[in-house]
């Protein structure tokens, strides 16, 4: 038996727009996923939009109690700003009702609720004004952040700012994936660092006002391998573990930026607007924990043509498509659980072993229903070996001392994934388009025995 950490928090993840639905009702804004639905219907997947998602506005006490019946201790899922604060600046105080009674109902089951407040849904109304791309959007944060620790503070004690930032910044002002969908280095860099000091200006907020518990963030990790130990390669992977982790992870956790990071952005005239004290804010407002994303690995290799200055990562590094990967057809991406031990040794080594958790790890399939059997259970054999062999690396790295307190599963239910739908599924409960039943899958009693005995056999 490989038994983990007493008191380990087993559960799932998810986020406030990809499962609450009622996108557009009960005193709630539109979030940019919304009106970009609303202008261009044909980018998503079958028309699936994102205005019923899983409906846990409406099941979310049936939901907690299957949580219970597979055990989980614990659940992350996010506050919708545009739900809270529909013109970022008035409480609509159904959502505050909404979110308490959700809250305590979680809790209720014996289900802790781990909160983050930001998952890709920009407020339409700040998004009008640039979003990201202004300072006004660091202010606005920080508002609603507090608001969140005013409200909900004493059901809440672990709270996250963002769940993965690089994703909003690349796929947003880089590669097409998220509104705006624009290609714009310059614009990318200042909405990261801009991102940066939102989530700096909500940790002092939770620090000056006292509030219980800690505060942390949700960091989408792929450790970077090079094709070769050539210098060129060496360099490439560098820079992309800078850019990719590094440039969040260090001022997170240390209070720095990296240097060499700094340096190479100066070279290609890319660095962002930044306040006379942002980065002593940064140094002083560093989390108390992480959480990690992890999927795949990255690996790369030097670019073949450069622009200087440049104008995409491309032009510092190159993917490199490994012949000997394991893959994931249905997503196209590769199974590398080894990655995970690298992952805590990183952690353990280079950033003062800061506890950590494991906030999503999973494998999305398309049309799961050709692994119905007779009695209705999807037999997803191919999740719980994806999950046994990231959780035994993930345990190689406790034993060897890496600061780990859980393992999230993406997802609970079956949930609305952006861009994609409902194509790829990743609950332990299958959700059912017709009429939103929900129904365990084996993955999900394997999850319950795995709690049960706290460990792997």
């Amino acid at each position: 038996m490989k038994k983990f950490p007493e008191h380990f928090l087993w559960g799932a993840a998810t986020s406030a727009p990809q499962s609450e639905g009622h996108g557009s009702q009960n005193g709630k804004s539109p979030s940019t996923w919304d009106k970009w639905y609303e202008l261009n219907p044909e980018k998503f997947q079958l028309n699936q939009g994102p205005e019923d998602t899983t409906k846990m506005y409406e099941y979310f006490k049936d939901d907690a109690k299957r949580m219970k019946e597979i055990h989980m201790n614990s659940f992350r899922t996010s506050i919708a700003w545009t739900r809270l604060l529909p013109d970022g600046q008035t409480v609509n105080s159904e959502a505050v009702t909404f979110y308490r009674h959700y809250f305590s109902e979680l809790i209720a089951n014996g289900v802790k609720p781990i909160i983050n407040l930001f998952h890709f849904d920009m407020p339409w109304w700040l998004m009008e004004k640039g979003g990201w791309e202004t300072r006004e959007s660091v202010e606005a944060f920080a508002f609603y952040a507090n608001t969140c620790f005013e409200l909900f503070g004493d059901l809440v004690e672990q709270w996250t700012t963002f769940n993965e930032p690089m994703v909003h910044v690349e796929c947003g002002y880089l590669y097409g994936y998220h509104y705006p969908a624009i290609h714009d280095l310059k614009k990318a860099v200042q909405v990261g660092f801009n991102t940066l000091m939102a989530h700096t200006m909500a940790v002092k907020s939770f620090k000056d006002g006292k509030y219980q518990g800690s505060i942390g963030i949700i960091l989408n990790v792929s450790p970077c391998y090079p094709k070769s130990q050539s210098p060129e390669d060496l360099k490439a992977a560098e820079f992309a573990d800078l850019l990719n982790t590094k440039s969040f992870l260090d001022p997170t956790v240390l209070g720095t930026i990296p240097a060499k990071l700094i340096d190479r952005l100066a070279e290609n005239e890319l660095l962002p607007d930044v306040a006379e004290n942002d980065l002593e804010l940064i140094k002083k407002n560093t989390v108390d924990f992480i959480g990690m994303n992890y999927y795949q690995p990255r690996r790369v290799q030097a670019p073949a043509n450069v622009n200087k200055p440049a104008v995409s990562p491309a032009d510092f590094y190159d993917h490199y498509d490994w012949p000997d990967k394991k893959i994931n057809p249905y997503r196209g991406w590769e199974i590398y659980p080894e990655a995970l031990y690298d992952v805590a040794m990183m952690i353990k080594n280079d950033y003062n072993n800061i506890a950590w958790y494991v906030s999503e790890n999973g494998m999305g399939v398309a049309e799961e229903e050709r692994f119905l059997d007779q009695t209705g259970m999807i037999q997803d054999d191919y999740r719980i070996e994806f999950m046994e062999e990231h959780l035994n690396q993930l345990h190689k790295g406790i034993e060897a001392g890496s600061n780990c307190f859980g393992y999230h599963s993406w997802t609970f239910i079956d949930c609305w994934s952006w861009l994609n739908g409902y194509k790829n599924r990743y609950g332990f409960y299958r959700l059912d388009l017709e009429n939103d039943q929900r129904s365990l899958k084996k993955s999900g009693i394997w999850f319950k025995e795995l709690i049960d005995r706290n460990g792997l056999i």
